[in-house]
């Protein structure tokens, strides 16, 4: 018999959650079988590992120090995950007033949130000198205007901030994720002096108290060299500027494919500690990882609808989701690979287009997906790594319901994400039902995970006319 070649082989474990193994039902993760999963919940959905947060969480904070690491929210966030962000000892990064306001309810303390965002609002701004945050990231010098202007004008108190520095140094797997470069929207450049002008109006300012500085160079970055060189940077400043915080930001990135690895939060943390002293820095300093806490922590899954095999080109795999969950590989061209929960040890000689529902072309999961032979209509799909950005990118495109997210455990799941039902779909419409068939396809039920149920003999005629 032949040896399975790399491209073949069954799915790699490195790319699973941290408690997946093999059992009679095929996979579980968090001591649940994933077709159990599928079965209860329906598909797309999205399942993340709760022990494999937790432990990322301990590792970030047991690399770099307590109240040192604080979670970058944009890559997942639901109450939960803020939850338990916070119960492991992180900060919480948030970047919008939506992301604020999920951390709060959630119970996290304001003194344990930091604001960032290009182009924070003035209501933004308002909530956070409001509650008490641990302290904003300034991002530009309008946005000084908008903080002197509250302040001075609605008698809110000073705004703690760090100031965040384009170092000129852009790190990342793709451009649109590269941020710390002289080009960028984010930040204050040290190359023109904007970044030294920035302290020195924030130092002299009384709206504000001045506490340091912040630089993120990108996202998705696998060699710590680069996240090193960019801390040194913005250390090497923060030492010039006189201040008495720093922030180097996060980006460490994840393995998404088979044959690639990413550093560990001790090797990144040993990089750049050693870069921030030779700069002169000598203090502490503050990370933001997100990705690589819930990224391979998370996996998708969904279900098999069509299988189209065109001769002499290629085989297309249609699933029941898309880019309207998973919208990197369209906007990045990022790479993931897929299995079958039924059989994860299975070689994957099939290779096919993995396909989403939605009307684009452009709505590819994976180019060229490695699959087993015996790949059948309605079979349960998974893609692993899928942790950060899926649900948060996540779109009603082609008026798709998002999907649910569950959290496994100790052989238990809990939802903490409903999946959203054909009716949230129009709950934001002004208007209502323009006549009777909108009347009659409203008392018609919702889908259940399992199908579609049928239509009354009106809206069958009405569609048919």
């Amino acid at each position: 018999m032949s040896p399975v070649s790399p491209a073949q082989s069954p799915v790699d474990a490195g790319l699973l959650p941290l408690t997946a193994e093999e059992g009679p039902s095929g996979l579980a993760v968090g001591g649940v079988p994933l077709t159990d999963l599928a079965g209860r919940y329906g598909t797309p959905l999205f399942v993340y590992d709760e022990e494999h947060l937790r432990s990322r969480c301990r590792e970030a904070v047991a690399a770099f120090g307590p109240d040192n690491v604080a979670y970058a929210s944009k890559a997942f966030l639901c109450t939960a995950m803020a939850r338990l962000a916070a119960e492991e000892g992180l900060l919480l990064d948030v970047a919008s007033g939506g992301e604020l306001r999920v951390a709060l309810h959630a119970g996290v303390a304001p003194e344990r949130i930091v604001l960032h965002g290009n182009n924070k609002s003035e209501g933004e701004l308002r909530t956070a000198l409001t509650v008490g945050l641990r302290h904003v990231v300034v991002d530009s010098f309008d946005e000084l205007d908008r903080i002197e202007r509250l302040v001075a004008g609605e008698g809110l108190p000073p705004a703690r901030v760090r100031l965040r520095v384009a170092p000129g140094v852009a790190a990342g797997a793709h451009e649109a994720i590269r941020t710390g470069g002289h080009d960028s929207k984010f930040g204050f450049g040290l190359a023109d002096g904007a970044a030294a002008a920035a302290v020195r109006r924030a130092a002299a300012s009384p709206a504000v108290r001045f506490e340091g500085v912040h630089a993120h160079v990108g996202s998705q970055v696998l060699d710590p060299a680069e996240l090193a060189d960019g801390a040194a940077a913005v250390a090497r400043f923060a030492v010039e500027s006189g201040a008495s915080r720093l922030t180097v930001g996060g980006g460490l990135g994840v393995a998404y494919v088979a044959g690639r690895s990413a550093p560990s939060f001790a090797v990144w943390a040993e990089r750049v500690r050693a870069a921030v002293r030779g700069a002169g820095w000598q203090g502490e300093f503050g990370v933001e990882p997100g990705r690589s806490i819930t990224a391979r922590a998370g996996l998708t899954l969904y279900r098999v609808g069509t299988v189209k095999r065109i001769a002499g080109v290629r085989t297309y795999v249609s699933v029941d989701g898309g880019m309207s969950d998973n919208l990197r590989p369209a906007l990045y061209g990022a790479r993931y690979e897929a299995f079958l929960p039924r059989c994860p040890g299975a070689a994957r000689p099939l290779r096919a287009r993995l396909v989403g529902k939605h009307c684009e072309s452009g709505d590819v999961v994976i180019d060229d997906a490695a699959l087993p032979a015996d790949l059948r209509i309605g079979d349960l799909l998974a893609t692993p790594v899928t942790g950060a950005y899926g649900y948060a990118m996540a779109s009603n495109y082609n008026k798709l319901p998002r999907p649910a997210v569950v959290f496994v455990r100790d052989g238990a799941a809990r939802v903490v994400v409903r999946r959203e039902t054909e009716e949230d779909l129009f709950r934001l419409d002004a208007d209502g039902p323009a006549d009777a068939f909108a009347e009659d396809l409203a008392a018609v039920p919702a889908a259940s995970p399992a199908g579609t149920a049928a239509a009354s003999p009106a809206v069958r005629h009405r569609a048919a006319v």
